[in-house]
């Protein structure tokens, strides 16, 4: 028998149905959030493109058009040639002029309509995950957007990922208001359209989607909940942006990688994890100037007295001020002036042309490029500090590369190797997102031949840097998320059972349904419960009456002589059971918005045979959660002890 019911079981007409109960239980459950993730991520690719498109109008006639600065880009950079050119000649003092008006202008919109928007938009988006319950008002985004295409398209340092990650999570987070989604799912959501974010406008699907899930904490710790919903929203968005771009003459090739990288930038020996060593040595020590310079700075601009969207101009014109002076300092070249902007050409050049920079050029950006951002975004100015990030590692790497090609070509033989694993390795100690980090600059690329050395460098660089992160909203773990309090509630509570603390009096203090109002108050001050429960003749359970429907009766005239039990009762679809756990009986708690609830037979008979408190439930958790906290002083205290 057993031998036929195992042929029957997998035989196609009987696993056929089966495999549609299967797929029609993980739709009910999962198709909802699944396909609101495909709408998040064709609005992030909208995002993407319409950025980009705002970003170069606004440099063009600003930067290009008035300074006649041209900055280089990326080989794959997206460029609407169809706009039209200005070509004048280029006068260096305009940029003490250009990049506070842009400041004014983004001042005055982000103060004025939006001040959340103020700064790095990732951050505020990691901070609506964990203590805003996935929500972010609908006009953050466009206000985003607006602002950092005017604070960087005058010459503004920041990177474009802040606002685009924004766009997508403020989606996301609308989208999931509108179809009522709970905070789960619309967390969610945002998570989803912040990955799609970064993938649409690096081109980098897996790694926004790595992205989404561990940029949330500090700690090498990961929302696996977030990782099939940000995967599908970034495959999509990372399409849409694609087809649109190329739809718009703005690429040719709409899967060519970011940069362009030479094919002889390969790992071929185990010696060269050598100097790869010193490399995550440096950039973690790089990473961590950059983080206190730029908090240090955003810190002065808080304190300074003046009008709030004031201060991104001032910031602006700092700005200029050190790309000036970077400018005469190096015999007036164009080069430096990557301290501007975007700066990605400075990473192109290092990788194209990675013996002809000087180790000093590099340097000075990957350095200046530190206090521009500060000056730029920690004034309240709008972008990224992703961006910016790959500009300092990538040139300080490539300083370093440099220099021991000089020092020793054999043991550097390609400064360019230095560049990539440069920026893998800083972000990945100053975002706290050694893995996410690691894939995005391989997909950038297009190269993933340096995969085991960018491995190495990332990890040693995320292991030295300190507890400082450059997203303030990150959290060292799910315990301290709000997002996740709920589970660890539950987890705490699972191990134990209604039956090790159900009171179970002499006599359970009970009502009928044809109890009057006197009985009831009578009853109720004979005993010490908030609520009790109501019963038949056979002592089954009917309902409950709390003290607050008891108050609210008595605030109707004549309610005395007119109202008895069953009409103050509410009835419980589902009482406790001896064997029901704990954290399920603090969801019923929740349920029904009691701080006692009756415990009924197993039997399903509803014969009533106790009662819980919720405090008694909420003592058990804070004993129990003490108790492993001083079990685990305990274990650090002895392992504190020599020998």
């Amino acid at each position: 028998m057993q031998t036929e019911n195992a042929a029957g079981a997998s035989h196609p007409l009987r696993w056929f149905p089966e495999f549609l109960e299967f797929g029609k239980r993980r739709f009910r459950t999962q198709g909802r959030v699944l396909g609101a993730c495909i709408a998040v991520g064709i609005v992030a690719g909208f995002g993407g493109v319409l950025f980009s498109l705002v970003g170069q109008v606004i440099t063009q006639y600003t930067l290009e058009g008035v300074a006649g600065y041209h900055a280089a880009g990326p080989a794959g950079e997206v460029r609407f040639h169809w706009l039209p050119e200005v070509h004048v000649s280029f006068s260096p003092w305009l940029l003490l002029l250009i990049p506070p008006i842009g400041g004014l202008l983004s001042g005055f919109l982000v103060f004025r309509y939006a001040p959340e928007a103020e700064g790095h938009g990732t951050d505020a988006a990691i901070a609506a995950y964990h203590q805003g319950r996935g929500y972010i008002r609908p006009r953050v985004p466009m206000i985003k957007l607006i602002s950092s295409a005017l604070s960087i398209g005058t010459g503004g340092s920041g990177g474009r990922e802040g606002p685009i990650a924004q766009i997508g999570a403020g989606f996301g987070s609308l989208l999931g208001s509108f179809l009522r989604f709970k905070p789960a799912e619309r967390r969610i959501l945002l998570a989803a359209g912040m990955g799609a974010g970064i993938a649409a406008i690096f081109r980098a699907p897996l790694a926004g989607t790595l992205f989404a899930a561990e940029i949330l904490y500090f700690s090498p710790e990961f929302e696996s909940e977030v990782i099939l919903p940000t995967g599908l929203a970034s495959v999509v968005s990372y399409c849409t942006f694609g087809a649109i771009t190329f739809g718009l003459g703005g690429v040719t090739d709409p899967w060519r990688p970011l940069f362009n990288t030479p094919t002889n930038l390969t790992f071929v020996s185990a010696w060269e994890l050598i100097p790869y060593l010193l490399l995550a040595v440096w950039v973690a020590l790089l990473s961590m100037i950059y983080v206190r310079t730029f908090y240090g700075i955003t810190h002065l601009f808080h304190v300074l007295r003046m009008p709030r969207m004031l201060k991104p101009a001032l910031g602006a014109f700092l700005t200029g001020v050190v790309a000036l002076v970077l400018f005469f300092a190096f015999d007036q070249s164009h080069k430096v002036l990557a301290v501007l902007a975007y700066g990605y050409g400075a990473l192109q050049e290092g990788l194209s042309n990675e013996t002809s920079l000087a180790a000093g050029i590099l340097l000075a950006i990957a350095l200046g490029k530190i206090v521009t951002t500060s000056l730029t975004i920690g004034s309240g100015g709008s972008g990224g500090v992703f961006g910016p990030s790959m500009v300092i590692g990538g040139c300080g790497g490539g300083a370093l590369g440099v220099v021991l090609h000089d020092i020793w070509p054999a043991l550097a033989p390609h400064p360019g190797t230095f560049v990539i694993l440069g920026m893998a390795g800083f972000f990945a100690a100053a975002g706290k997102t050694p893995f996410s980090t690691l894939i995005i600059v391989s997909e950038m690329t297009g190269d993933y031949r340096l995969l085991l050395p960018a491995l190495w460098v990332c990890t040693i660089s995320f292991l030295l840097s300190d507890e400082q992160p450059l997203y303030r909203s990150q959290l060292e773990s799910k315990s301290q998320s709000p997002a996740h309090h709920g589970s660890f509630v539950r987890a705490v509570l699972a191990g134990q059972t209604v039956a090790s603390l159900m009171e179970t009096d002499a006599e359970i203090p009970s009502l009928h349904p044809s109890d009057t109002m006197t009985v009831i108050l009578e009853r109720f001050d004979a005993s010490t419960y908030p609520a009790l429960p109501v019963v038949d003749a056979e002592q089954r359970l009917q309902g409950v009456i709390a003290l607050e429907e008891i108050h609210l009766a008595l605030q109707a005239a004549n309610a005395g002589a007119l109202l008895i039990a069953a009409d103050l009762m509410r009835p419980l679809d589902r009482a406790l059971r001896l064997d029901d756990r704990l954290d399920h009986a603090m969801e019923l708690f929740v349920r029904y918005d009691l701080l006692v609830l009756p415990v009924t037979e197993d039997s399903g008979g509803r014969k009533l045979i106790g009662l819980v408190r919720r405090h008694d439930v909420a003592k058990i958790y804070l004993n129990k959660l003490h108790g492993e906290r001083e079990e685990a002083k305990g274990a650090d205290s002895m392992r504190s002890i020599p020998g």
